[in-house]
């Protein structure tokens, strides 16, 4: 049985309002603003992979209360950290159980379990810490955006450059005119092609195998639609076989990830995002690979069409993905023939702006290390603000973006949080909308951010939100 949480349910649920935009959010009154000295209890969600490093960075920082995970293994190896955490399969029943007793959460499971839990915290008064994407749908991370504005809790999405020195000198430059008018963008990434396996290598539901006795699949699922456990051929795993989906392939599935686009663009594009000042484009295009039912393409090219802003022009974002025969999809090679350094290939992934005073060129995924080009005529500005940190915690760091989190729940103050779900959701809305695209590869597709649809498209418009399972409804 699914419930969609169709446009009509979403506008319910939901305060609809135009997408000004807002570099970080306004700074709402939360209901309990703490001492610097008080303790806060924090519960993870998700604490194997990248959920480990987070829960474990929010425990040094906070008391953990309460723990999460259907893998009883992995739950099992982060608990004897901290052996007086309640354990967990089952986020819902952590906050029937323990949510009076906690303060925060981090949220660090599979993108198409993001905005439940993080829903659930919001609700009732919990600062979040999610991991990117904020979501696995602009509905989605529309809806998380507002209801952390109406709570006044304070939330942080996972993608720790924003806490980086170097990022906000790229943007402080590009905002201040060293490059003068902007009207181009290019963002690249080494996914998929690099870590996982999506079409044409997966086209078809591998073989379904017995479930694990240490994993809650129904847990797993989620909202997901059902499917069975599976395994798929592997040689350079021992036994040949490997887990198809939990716990790390996941991503590269329509069901449960965001593609290459979702895993990266919320770090590679959150520079330009914010230099730029973007918000909702007005419209969007995709040329990308053969699509199949189960899986995002292999390779895509997609473009987002943003206004003018205020004083500034119009501008274009290109994004680039994945690998197409054999060769990585990569920005113009004679625009990349402009930055490149004598003998220097272009990065894994990186990020380039084009404007009418110059270049300026990251082969960074957080845009944190950067170049201003031609050099010559931009030597002596320097690229990077030396800015002191916590003693053993560099900026950019992820403890460093925890630490912003926790400073800003001790003082009340959402937007001391570099990437609050105000700004947050707003990035993740509309890269998203690119998922979207790929499915009509060649078609310019209207977006009209304030209806939440795509005028010239129904068939567009039906994949900005999703179906959920009974039990697992956004509510």
């Amino acid at each position: 049985m699914t419930r969609s949480l169709t446009r009509r349910r979403f506008l319910r649920l939901s305060t609809t309002a135009p997408l000004g935009y807002l570099f970080t959010g306004p700074a709402f009154s939360v209901a309990k603003a703490l001492g610097a000295n008080e303790r806060l209890r924090v519960a993870g969600i998700g604490v194997g992979g990248k959920g480990s490093s987070d829960i474990e960075q929010a425990g040094a920082l906070m008391e953990v209360a309460a723990l999460c995970d259907i893998d009883e293994q992995r739950l099992g190896q982060r608990a004897a950290t901290w052996p007086h955490a309640r354990r967990f399969y089952d986020y819902r029943k952590l906050f029937e159980e323990v949510g009076k007793e906690i303060d925060a959460v981090t949220v660090s499971t599979p993108d198409h379990s993001h905005a439940l839990p993080a829903l659930l915290a919001i609700r009732s008064g919990k600062h979040v810490y999610c991991q990117k994407p904020l979501a696995q749908t602009p509905a989605e991370a529309r809806l998380m955006r507002q209801a952390a504005a109406r709570a006044g809790v304070v939330t942080q999405m996972g993608n720790q450059g924003s806490a980086h020195s170097g990022l906000r000198r790229a943007v402080e430059l590009v905002r201040g005119g060293i490059l003068g008018d902007v009207t181009e963008a290019h963002v690249w990434t080494n996914r998929p092609f690099k870590y996982w396996k999506q079409s044409p290598d997966v086209t078809s539901r591998p073989p379904e195998a017995p479930v694990p006795a240490y994993v809650h699949w129904e847990e797993w699922l989620g909202a997901a639609p059902y499917r069975p456990y599976a395994v798929r051929k592997d040689a350079n795993v021992p036994g040949g076989k490997k887990a198809a989906y939990h716990p790390h392939d996941w991503r590269g599935y329509w069901d449960f990830g965001t593609g290459a686009l979702g895993d990266m663009a919320c770090h590679t594009a959150n520079m330009p995002f914010r230099a730029l000042e973007l918000d909702a484009p007005i419209a969007v295009t995709a040329q990308a690979g053969p699509i199949n039912p189960e899986t995002y393409p292999a390779w895509a090219v997609i473009s987002y069409f943003y206004p003018t802003r205020g004083t500034k022009p119009p501008v274009t974002l290109h994004w680039y993905e994945g690998a197409r025969d054999g060769a990585r999809v990569l920005p113009p090679p004679s625009l990349l023939a402009k930055v490149l350094r004598p003998g220097e290939t272009a990065a894994d992934s990186g990020s380039l702006l084009i404007g009418t005073k110059g270049m300026l060129f990251s082969p960074n995924d957080y845009g944190a290390k950067f170049r201003l080009v031609p050099e010559k005529d931009f030597a002596g500005v320097a690229t990077d603000r030396p800015e002191k940190g916590p003693a053993g915690v560099q900026r950019g760091e992820d403890p460093y973006q925890k630490r912003e989190w926790v400073e800003a729940i001790q003082a009340g103050k959402p937007a001391l949080a570099a990437s609050n779900f105000e700004f947050a959701g707003r990035l993740t809305e509309a890269m998203l909308i690119g998922n979207i695209a790929v499915r009509f590869a060649g078609q310019r597709l209207e977006w009209d951010a304030a209806a939440m649809k795509f005028p010239n498209s129904s068939g567009a418009s039906s994949l900005v939100s999703k179906s959920y399972r009974k039990g697992w409804e956004l509510g």
